[in-house]
């Protein structure tokens, strides 16, 4: 399964994001902790890189993610030039309070009274942006929602302290190069209900903890063996130990995969990271897009070529061309 979702909405939010692009000096990038590369929007890295703006990047949603994985990943961001990356929860104060300093310690030469701190969040869709700006602002200014695509516009806030914050909506991109990459981040629930099967994402889900050792989490919260297990019979456990079943007495295997994905998106079954530095790289040698042991930092490195707006026109999903 190969999913794809760029409504319309998120055509014109990219155009308008390469615009402001040029007055802010600094980009505050929010990822997936649990999947943080996976959720980094090329788009986002080929308009700033542009630009040549630092990125301040957040790992949202830590509390979520195997605090080992999340290290793994910390180190591999913060070796890399004018990139400074945290691990926090936009819904924890105490976190959020402490980004305004790490975002001048990225621009020291800004956040005067003549030269204020001006930054644009941007990420994909329903990984916390909004969350941070009304944490940032201490009041509820931008929409928060548990469905992707609820920001769908551009604005412009001051935080004090001199400091101007442009919020933008959530951006997927015209075309997920790995199908594993797509069905990641529709579990994490970033991709719009209409561009996925849940059946077959729960699948995905569970063959993946299986193979990144989170087992023993599985059986701890459905309470039985996986032992000789694959996808599908996870999800017919899950449906088992929760009586879901159909007239006729079939598993309810629609209605097991949806708890099953919830149970991963609130945490209920621990802290999760559906992918490390190490594990990118063997997805790349898998695609065969490169045998390389430095792939991941190639990956990463700029596009000599510099940003082509055509390289992004007019590839919209034409399903969701009414948003």
């Amino acid at each position: 399964m190969s999913i794809q979702w760029f409504p319309g909405h998120m055509n014109a939010a990219r155009k308008k994001a390469a615009e402001a692009m040029e007055k802010v000096d600094l980009v505050i990038e929010v990822v997936d902790a649990r999947l943080p590369q996976a959720s980094c929007n090329p788009m986002i890295e080929q308009l700033r890189k542009h630009r040549q703006r630092p990125c301040l990047k957040i790992l949202n949603k830590s509390d979520l993610a195997d605090p080992a994985a999340t290290q793994a990943w910390l180190a591999h961001y913060n070796s890399q030039k004018g990139v400074k990356a945290v691990a926090l929860s936009c819904k924890k104060p105490s976190d959020v309070v402490r980004v305004p300093k790490f975002a001048l310690e990225l621009a020291p030469h800004r956040g005067t009274v003549l030269k204020p701190l001006r930054m644009m969040i941007m990420g994909i869709p329903n990984v916390g942006k909004s969350t941070l700006m009304n944490a940032l602002l201490k009041k509820r200014v931008a929409a928060v929602g548990d469905e992707p695509a609820v920001t769908k516009s551009q604005q412009r806030l001051y935080l004090g302290n001199n400091m101007v914050l442009t919020d933008t909506p959530g951006m997927l991109w015209p075309k997920i190069e790995h199908p594993s990459d797509g069905l990641m981040l529709a579990a994490s629930h970033a991709v719009g209900v209409n561009a996925l099967i849940e059946d077959e994402v729960a699948t995905f889900l569970a063959d993946l903890l299986l193979q990144r050792n989170y087992a023993s989490l599985l059986e701890a919260r459905y309470g039985f063996k996986t032992e000789g297990m694959d996808g599908v019979s996870v999800i017919e456990g899950v449906a088992a130990k929760r009586g879901f079943r159909l007239k006729g007495g079939d598993y309810d295997f629609e209605k097991a995969s949806h708890i099953f994905l919830q149970d991963y998106r609130t945490g209920a079954l621990g802290r999760i990271s559906l992918e490390t530095p190490q594990s990118r790289i063997e997805l790349l040698a898998t695609y065969q897009e490169t045998d390389n042991p430095d792939a991941l930092k190639e990956e990463d490195e700029d596009d000599d070529s510099g940003y082509d707006e055509d390289d992004w026109r007019n590839q919209g999903d034409p399903r969701e061309r009414r948003d």
